[in-house]
């Protein structure tokens, strides 16, 4: 008998219209296109800066050309659909080859890195991390310093957004990119992806003119208070100086920062709904108060350890401590001193706040201040089953109910967590490095925090002398953190690739 029934839609529009992975490949293509523009608007400041800006340009032409070469032969035919399968590759991908074009100008360039070095270096700047294999941080070449501003600017929030914006016919599958750079689930007041890059973005921006314009207003020079104004807001944490903002102790510069790696730190969704005159949100927000209640709490408790152990005047290590502790915290990676001599007491706590992290939906790395939430709430009802077995307990925050799912998937990720931890710091000791370097090395890449503890890495020193080996192992834990984990893990899987 004949089968009148109509023919099964494919789960998959874009294996329809264009077939395989052809829509990864353009999108990566327009996005190498785009980190080429930038590069060429970086070889333009270097010319207006009487400096040598051809390795930009080159670097500008090689990229453009790789990119419209992807975009040119993997256009699809019809509209562009990313599946879930399809997002986290290109989210992998992404992560993974813009930095090795990123790294082009650093090794044709003045600085003339290795690429290993360079590499790191971008990877750095991409992923929002902060640290660095470069010295003499004042004395590099104008270019260089924004060049290392815009990939930061473009890590914490550009890059995705950019897909987003730039690619109107990307439907769901542009929320499900936005969605797969954080594997949190968050509330979003715009259903449509291109509102919420639109709000991003504007977000974004301004807050990067505000922050330019008080560190100009409180002695920066404008390039000075340019840069640091896209490593604030990004939280990355790349500075012109050696000393960080030790350079800029006893004036107000500290504070601005302070206020503004904090928003950095913050879910921009809050932004969102008070642009939209809802400041309820804000105020009730339970990860920006356990962010503030952290900051508060650690510096009062090494203000207090520096003044009972060295005597330094209560309210100059609470400056210090505070400032210090907003940029691990938020996973900025400015420094303001050699925090690692301050005593026993502020060493440990500061190796404990490299693994908390930002807001879910901010610029912030790290594990991530909603999921202690989630962890706080596993245990209270685990302690209270174990004394009423068969009481029925509810995980809650902010008077939502939170699904099991959630509380099995957050301590699932806790797990890999650590076990990730774990293997790159025993991967990092096989490279011959101390056991502080490699425990806070691991951690300071999977947090994307920037400087680690000790003498190397510690927040006075760099990552240089580091071997090669160690080096390409810390960007690929810079960037499984940005990813945080999963979306990386999930494409190495084999399972992922079979279909």
């Amino acid at each position: 008998m004949p089968d009148f029934r109509a023919p099964r839609r494919p789960d998959n529009p874009v294996e329809q219209q264009s077939g395989g992975q052809r829509p990864t490949f353009f999108v990566l293509g327009l996005l190498l296109s785009a980190l080429a523009v930038l590069m060429g608007l970086s070889g333009l400041i270097g010319l207006l800066a009487h400096r040598a800006a051809g390795a930009f340009f080159e670097s500008a032409v090689l990229t453009l050309l790789v990119g419209g070469v992807l975009m040119a032969t993997c256009r699809p035919t019809g509209a562009i659909v990313l599946r879930r399968k399809g997002a986290f590759f290109l989210t992998a991908l992404a992560w993974t080859v813009l930095p090795g074009f990123g790294a082009l100008p650093l090794v044709f360039g003045e600085v003339h890195l290795s690429f290993a070095d360079a590499y790191f270096e971008a990877v750095s700047g991409l992923t929002t991390t902060g640290s660095t294999v470069l010295s003499g941080l004042q004395d590099l070449p104008i270019v260089v310093a924004v060049w290392r501003a815009l990939l930061q600017w473009m890590g914490g929030v550009g890059i995705i957004v950019m897909g987003i914006a730039l690619l109107p016919l990307l439907r769901s599958g542009a929320m499900q990119l936005y969605r797969s750079e954080s594997s949190d689930t968050s509330d979003k007041p715009f259903p449509r992806a291109k509102a919420v890059a639109g709000a991003v973005s504007s977000i974004y921006l301004s807050l990067t003119l505000a922050c330019t314009i008080l560190f100009w207003y409180g002695g920066m020079t404008f390039l000075d208070a340019l840069i640091h104004a896209m490593t604030t807001l990004s939280t990355g944490g790349f500075s012109t100086h050696d000393n960080s903002f030790a350079a800029f102790q006893g004036t107000s510069l500290p504070w601005i920062a302070i206020i503004f790696m904090l928003l950095g730190g913050t879910p921009f969704v809050l932004f969102i709904r008070l642009s939209r005159r809802d400041p309820e949100p804000l105020l009730q927000d339970r990860q920006l108060r356990l962010l503030l209640f952290t900051v508060i709490s650690a510096a009062v408790v090494m203000a207090g350890y520096r003044a009972w152990n060295d005597g330094v005047a209560f309210t100059t290590g609470f400056s210090e401590a505070l400032f210090n502790v907003v940029s691990v915290v938020t996973t900025t990676g400015f420094a303001m001193g050699d925090y690692s001599q301050w005593g026993a007491l502020p060493v440990v706590l500061f190796f404990f706040l490299t693994f908390l992290g930002g807001g879910t939906g901010s610029t912030a790395g790290g594990f991530k201040l909603m999921r202690v939430l989630i962890l706080w709430e596993a245990a209270r009802i685990f302690l209270v089953r174990a004394i009423y077995p068969h009481r029925v307990v509810l995980a809650k925050i902010q008077d939502r109910a939170i699904d099991e799912d959630i509380l099995f998937g957050t301590l699932g990720f806790a797990s890999l967590w650590v076990v990730t931890w774990a293997a790159l710091s025993l991967a990092l000791s096989v490279t011959g490095l101390d056991l502080v370097t490699s425990l806070s090395g691991a951690a300071t890449a999977l947090a994307n925090v920037g400087p680690g503890l000790g003498d190397i890495i510690g927040p006075v020193g760099n990552f240089q002398s580091l071997p090669d080996t160690a080096k390409w192992l810390l960007s690929i834990g810079m960037v499984a953190g940005r990813l945080e984990l999963l979306t990386l893990l999930v494409v190495l899987m084999p399972t992922f690739w079979r279909e």
